[in-house]
C-alpha cells in the first residue's frame, strides 16, 4: 500500500477532519476532534489515529511516552458516517508558563472493494497531521492581544523574531520592506526566538499574518521598521 502525507489539510480521499489545528484547554480533562466520511465516498475505511512530538515531518507515533492517549485508536469509519475522538490528557508534567506543541495523526486507510478481487488496484493510505496545542489554565487571554508584543531584527540574511507571550505564533505571511519571508514548518516558540532566511534585506515596515486558533489568518499587524 502507497502512503500519501499531506500537512495539514481537513479533507482527502472522503474523509473529513474536523479543523487544521487543536486547541488542548488546560482546564478541562479531554478535547474532542471529528472525523467524517464524505457522503460522495462510499468506501468505507479504517481510521487510526495517534499523537507524536516528532515535528512536522514525522510520521511515526513517539517512542516516549506522551502525556496524551486518543481513544478510539483504531476504528472502521463506514461511507456518510461521523465518529469522534477523544484526545485524553494521562498525565506528566508540562509547562504551566507556556504552551506546547504536539502532532495529532489521523490515518485513513480504504477498505478493500469485494468488486476489485484479482485485480492489480491501488490504494492509498491518506494521514492528515494537524498541530495539538496544550494550553495550560494560566493562559487565559487571546493569542491576538499579546502578538503586538512580537519584537523584530534583521542582521546580514537573517531575521530574528522574538516571541515575549506565552503562545506559538504560526505565520500566515510574513514580509519586510514588501519583501516576503519564507516560514515554512517553522513556528515562533513562547518565550523564545525563531531565525529566517532574508533573500535580500528589506529596509520598510515589517507586516505578518498569524494563524488563529480556528486556523484562519489574522488581520495584517505592522510592527515597525528595520
Amino acid at each position: 500500500m502507497l502512503s500519501l502525507s499531506i500537512t495539514p489539510i481537513i479533507a482527502s480521499a472522503g474523509v473529513v477532519v474536523g479543523g487544521t489545528r487543536l486547541i488542548f484547554d488546560g482546564s478541562r480533562k479531554e478535547a474532542s476532534l471529528s472525523v467524517r466520511s464524505n457522503d460522495k465516498d462510499k468506501s468505507p475505511y479504517l481510521i487510526q489515529s495517534f499523537i507524536d512530538n516528532n515535528g512536522p515531518k514525522g510520521n511515526t507515533p513517539s517512542p516516549d511516552k506522551l502525556p496524551f492517549i486518543v481513544t478510539p485508536p483504531l476504528f472502521r469509519l463506514e461511507a456518510g458516517q461521523e465518529n469522534v475522538l477523544r484526545i485524553i490528557r494521562t498525565g506528566g508534567a508540562l509547562p504551566e508558563d507556556r504552551e506546547s506543541v504536539f502532532w495529532m495523526n489521523v490515518k485513513a486507510i480504504p477498505a478493500n472493494n469485494p468488486a476489485d478481487s484479482g485485480k492489480n488496484v491501488l490504494r492509498f493510505s491518506i494521514k492528515n497531521r494537524i498541530k495539538l496545542f496544550y494550553r495550560p489554565p494560566s493562559l487565559k487571554k487571546q493569542p491576538e492581544k499579546l502578538f503586538n508584543d512580537v519584537t523584530f531584527s534583521a542582521t546580514g540574511d537573517t531575521l530574528t523574531v522574538h516571541n515575549p507571550t506565552g503562545y506559538y505564533l504560526t505565520f500566515y505571511s510574513l514580509s519586510v520592506g514588501g519583501q516576503s519571508v519564507d516560514t515554512t514548518d517553522v513556528m515562533v516558540p513562547p518565550k523564545g526566538s525563531a531565525r529566517y532566511h532574508l533573500s535580500k534585506m528589506g529596509v520598510g515596515p515589517v507586516k505578518f499574518q498569524y494563524i488563529n486558533d480556528y486556523g484562519s489568518a489574522s488581520d495584517v499587524l505592522t510592527v515597525g521598521v528595520l
